[in-house]
């Protein structure tokens, strides 16, 4: 009996699962095409459209976040939601073991930029989302550095995920040096997030219909925040102090494999 209870909830969690995902694309859908268009033409200055349209994301998420946990897809523990939403003018750098890390962390602040993927920028559910919230594209445009303090001094926060790709189970994740070189030429702070999610789910290697036997459970944690000055006090070269720091970062956010 125990058993076929056990299937039974997997084979609902598949359903869940496809079921929020649907719903998903459809809000992405209805962002893109009635309520981003709407904000254009009723803000008409660009930081208030973006900051209109971040705050859009932020609700779509967090009722997307509600969706999944009401459903009974996923289960998710948000500590330190506070002390991130309170977060200004700084870096917030997280781990990457699934799929909808950044929904998780996004659908707690009303104000976040964020480094986007270049494949992001042409899936039609998101490039006019992304376009509209004035998300910054991850290609090394020679304007990155001015666009990112340009972010900061307006007091935006900006989320980055150094890894680059979500995390392979099983194999020791190696960070990308964006996060750290930002981090460094512009000064600014790096708060830590670690993410868990056990059993493992919605990884890069499986689909979205491969859930777990048990329900899957995230777990965010907002850790404490990584000062720059020490790093950039220690050398002259911007270079070196950006290498430091990229090994502290991969020692603080992935304390298993120090």
């Amino acid at each position: 009996m125990a058993s076929s209870m056990r299937i039974l909830n997997q084979y609902w969690r598949v359903f869940a699962t496809g079921f929020c995902f649907s719903v998903f694309g459809l809000g992405g859908l209805a962002l893109s095409f009635i309520v981003i268009p709407l904000i254009h033409l009723t803000t008409s200055d660009i930081k208030q459209r973006e900051y209109k349209v971040q705050g859009a994301i932020q609700y779509s998420f967090n009722t997307f976040c509600n969706l999944m946990k009401l459903c009974g897809a996923i289960d998710y523990q948000i500590i330190g939601a506070d002390i991130l939403q309170q977060d200004k003018n700084c870096l917030i750098v997280a781990n990457h073991p699934s799929l909808i890390d950044y929904v998780l962390i996004a659908s707690q602040l009303k104000r976040c930029d964020c480094l986007v993927k270049s494949a992001i920028w042409v899936n039609p559910f998101m490039k006019h989302i992304v376009k509209a919230a004035g998300y910054i594209p991850n290609e090394a445009p020679d304007d990155l550095l001015a666009m990112c303090e340009e972010r900061f001094d307006d007091g935006n926060v900006l989320l980055i995920f150094p890894e680059g790709t979500r995390t392979t189970p099983g194999v020791k994740s190696k960070l990308q040096r964006g996060a750290a070189q930002i981090a460094v030429r512009t000064e600014r702070d790096l708060r830590v997030v670690h993410i868990t999610v056990t059993p493992s789910f919605l990884t890069k290697e499986k689909k979205w219909y491969q859930v777990p036997k048990t329900k899957p459970f995230f777990k965010v944690e907002v850790k404490d925040k990584v000062e720059i000055e020490p790093f950039i006090k220690q050398t002259t070269s911007p270079t070196i102090a950006a290498r430091r720091l990229q090994q502290h970062l991969a020692e603080t956010i992935f304390p298993e494999n120090s």
